[in-house]
């Protein structure tokens, strides 16, 4: 198969070119940036290079995007033009292909303030069905991007799956409160309960997304590692995080401890992934329990893949404040 994927140097581009490429399936790789796994450098900005890029392509996997870290140093032009006039460009080039399968990926920080209850509410039980309400200029592009993909699904027949993934970047959080009162692996494992993912069961979402997508034509699914809570679990996990954990995973508490670790004292919201689950038949290795696992083992929680790919961060240059300036994000 012929697969397109853009934003090739990127943290999830670079996994899934390594992972189709060992299926022994044929990769255009798209990026501004040059790289090891990259073969066509230049922007979706540019049509009649996205035009050369899609020709004889069967699949396209859209990752490519400006993201929530250069909120602070890139225009909302630049969004823009990226998000939104960029995937425009696909989509209209998709059609023209014959392209099967279009998988774009978006991300779970498009539901914005939706995420964040009003004090004294119940964590968010967050599924498809929530209503997103974008508080930067990175969600509403991406939202944007997402209603163009059911437009061309609806008026051109175009079989397109939107994927919401969840967390799987390896930097520090970009919250200075966070980083100064927990250690980076605990703060992703702490994740894994409601927020976060590792980018191999986000390459295997994208695969099966591909196979899929002619069968269900259109569809947005949340990506994110299975969460063990309930719905009468919020309230509870608004106000003590730690109680509810341990009502789960009694060991996690010992394990935890040798380490020096903490669990979040109120977790916020928590992303269902039973959509996915059910319509793709994707099975996520990477959950609490499975995290907890390899730490009482004394191995690394991370996939080959995620360690293979490393942390590459958003910017050329260092940030005194954090892994990128955050500013209305």
């Amino acid at each position: 198969m012929r697969i397109l994927v853009t934003g090739s140097a990127g943290h999830l581009g670079e996994a899934l070119v390594r992972i189709l490429q060992e299926k022994g399936h044929e990769v255009v790789a798209l990026d501004i940036v040059a790289s090891p796994f990259t073969n066509n450098v230049g922007s979706i900005i540019n049509l009649m290079l996205v035009k050369r890029c899609i020709k004889g392509v069967d699949t396209v996997l859209h990752t490519a995007a400006l993201h929530k870290p250069h909120v602070a140093t890139h225009t909302r032009q630049s969004f823009v033009e990226t998000n939104i006039t960029g995937t425009l460009n696909i989509l209209e080039e998709a059609v023209a292909a014959g392209v099967k399968s279009f998988i774009f990926t978006s991300t779970t920080s498009a539901f914005g303030a939706a995420l964040v209850p009003s004090e004294g509410a119940p964590a968010a039980w967050v599924t498809e069905d929530t209503r997103p309400v974008p508080k930067n200029i990175y969600g509403v592009t991406k939202t944007a991007a997402e209603d163009l993909c059911e437009l061309f699904h609806r008026r051109q027949g175009l079989a397109c799956l939107i994927l919401r993934t969840s967390r799987f970047f390896p930097e520090e959080d970009d919250s200075q409160l966070i980083r100064n009162a927990y250690e980076n692996h605990n703060v992703k494992a702490n994740e894994f309960l409601y927020r976060r993912t590792d980018i191999q069961d986000i390459v295997d979402a994208h695969l099966l997304a591909i196979e899929k997508a002619p069968l269900i034509g259109f569809g947005r699914y949340i990506i994110s590692a299975t969460t063990p809570f309930k719905p009468n679990d919020m309230h509870y996990l608004r106000t003590n995080a730690p109680q509810v954990v341990k009502g789960y995973f009694p060991d996690y508490e010992e394990e935890y401890t040798r380490r020096g670790w903490k669990m979040f004292p109120s977790i916020e919201r928590v992303y269902v992934n039973e959509r996915a689950r059910n319509d793709l038949g994707w099975h996520p290795r990477y959950d609490f329990r499975y995290v907890l696992d390899l730490l009482q083992a004394g191995a690394d929680f991370r996939s080959p893949l995620s360690r293979l790919i490393g942390v590459k961060g958003y910017h050329t240059e260092k940030f005194k404040e954090g892994p990128y300036p955050v500013h209305d994000v």
